[in-house]
């Protein structure tokens, strides 16, 4: 796993948990100087537990003001998963299909059980994760990255 600083609307935003970029020279909206991410990450997340708080409110509203597309925040206090969606420069939050499955605008085949994820039921989440990754959507999605 790399560690990663990113630079947001000229500030440090240290290390979050994870993130998803889409390479510049294929739409992103990233760059990299002196080994440091420029500019907002399609996607970031967080996983909180003492820090909930902070990821659902400060560090929130941080990414939406800077274009994250999508923020994802595992609540281990709450037993909850936040999926918020950037639409019309404000967060809102992703809803899930009628199977339960909370499925990435921005990352078409990224699919995601959060009650499975919550239960520690890794075998599902893969299984889900799978699945999406083998949708007509993510084929799409991919064809198009590698033809840009």
């Amino acid at each position: 796993m790399l560690e990663v600083d990113v630079l947001l609307l000229e500030r440090l935003q240290p290390q979050p948990d994870a993130c998803l970029l889409i390479s510049p020279a294929c739409g992103g909206q990233t760059s990299e100087k002196d080994d440091w991410i420029v500019g907002p990450p399609e996607m970031i997340a967080e996983v909180g537990s003492s820090t909930e708080s902070i990821d659902l409110h400060g560090k929130k509203e941080e990414y939406e003001r800077a274009g994250v597309r999508e923020y994802i925040v595992v609540a281990l206090g709450q037993q909850r998963l936040f999926w918020f969606v950037n639409r019309d420069e404000k967060f809102v939050e992703l809803s899930s299909g009628e199977d339960g499955i909370l499925r990435s605008q921005t990352f078409p085949g990224l699919w995601l059980d959060p009650a499975a994820l919550l239960a520690g039921n890794m075998r599902r989440v893969r299984e889900v994760l799978d699945a999406g990754l083998s949708s007509p959507e993510h084929a799409a999605f991919a064809a198009r990255l590698s033809g840009a």
